[in-house]
């Protein structure tokens, strides 16, 4: 709950930013504006260091309710791949997917699969044709979701450019699921939602019973903070450290650049320019962490309404960008 000063504070808080391209940001743009003008959002939480200065739910099911968090998964799976990394499951980043999984490779997979490394899964740098957006129907309705993801076209060579595909990230997650003998379902459980303190419920599977890897999660918003908390903290949630702090440290560095957003991309997180490290899920969900700043941010939005880099997630980013970040000054 925030107390009157904390309303005042975040009232008060100014747009800041050096350009405001996107309709709200055109105008004096408040936390309070954006909670009774922005349609789709459902919660936002800001916490700055200890202290939780926003813990709003004007839309949505609440902050203690299950929200899908669409492709913010992506950003999980990168994290159990760092669990896997440190418990030896994984020999390294660089290990080549025919080592790690190679059960998983199907035998008429495409030219080049036999290069992919698990850092070019896990940033998006797989070079095969995306399954998202317009060809994720054919993808989910697909009899081998790993199998139609690593026989798609070549279309750029492993490691280059960042091509945003959710059967990228599910080959990752089945992969390190072969790696520990984990479940997506139970590695997320376990290394996540029980140190934590947060529950990670059932989602969908494919048809070799692989959870879905980038997609499909469903947590609760204050859940959705811990995790912007704990990576805010390098890794740490309290007294224990949850992912090793240099695999966070890795996950935050650019190693690609979204086609649509331009922002950098690291292991399962985009890096933006104000300092920002976030997960982003269709709809305007968003898991971010500011380290210089302190501060740790968590925001739901309806999950059935689109959220473009020009639209609805420009309008959240001028927010993060503007009034958020004045919280910490």
């Amino acid at each position: 709950m925030m107390n009157r000063r904390s309303f005042t504070r975040l009232a008060l808080a100014g747009l800041a930013v050096p350009f405001a391209p996107f309709s709200l940001a055109q105008r004096d743009l408040t936390i309070e504006r954006a909670l009774t003008s922005f349609g789709q959002l459902h919660s936002i939480q800001v916490q700055l260091g200890d202290r939780t200065l926003a813990a709003q739910a004007p839309r949505g099911p609440g902050l203690d309710e299950l929200a899908y968090i669409k492709s913010c998964s992506k950003s999980l799976v990168g994290l159990l791949l760092g669990t896997c990394i440190a418990r030896g499951e994984i020999n390294s980043v660089h290990s080549r997917l025919v080592d790690v999984a190679p059960s998983i490779v199907p035998s008429d997979a495409t030219d080049r699969v036999g290069e992919l490394t698990m850092q070019d899964l896990v940033t998006l740098q797989a070079g095969l044709e995306s399954t998202s957006g317009q060809r994720y129907g054919a993808w989910v309705n697909s009899s081998n979701w790993v199998a139609d993801a690593l026989t798609r076209p070549m279309v750029a060579d492993p490691g280059g450019r960042m091509i945003y595909s959710t059967g990228t990230t599910h080959v990752l997650g089945a992969a390190i699921t072969e790696a520990s003998g984990l479940s997506l379902l139970k590695l997320t459980r376990q290394r996540l939602g029980e140190p934590l303190g947060f529950r990670v419920p059932p989602w969908v599977r494919d048809p070799q019973g692989y959870y879905l890897g980038g997609n499909g999660m469903a947590l609760t918003p204050r859940a959705m903070l811990s995790l912007a908390v704990m990576m805010r903290d390098q890794g740490r949630y309290g007294d224990e450290q949850i992912i090793p702090e240099d695999w966070v440290k890795a996950s935050i560095v650019p190693r690609g650049e979204s086609p649509y957003s331009g922002m950098g991309y690291g292991y399962g997180w985009f890096i933006t320019d104000s300092g920002y490290v976030l997960a982003r899920g269709y709809g305007g969900q968003v898991i971010a962490a500011h380290p210089q700043r302190n501060l740790a941010v968590a925001i739901t939005s309806d999950p059935e309404r689109p959220a473009r880099s020009a639209g609805y997630f420009g309008d959240l980013m001028a927010l993060l960008n503007g009034p958020v970040l004045a919280l910490a000054d």
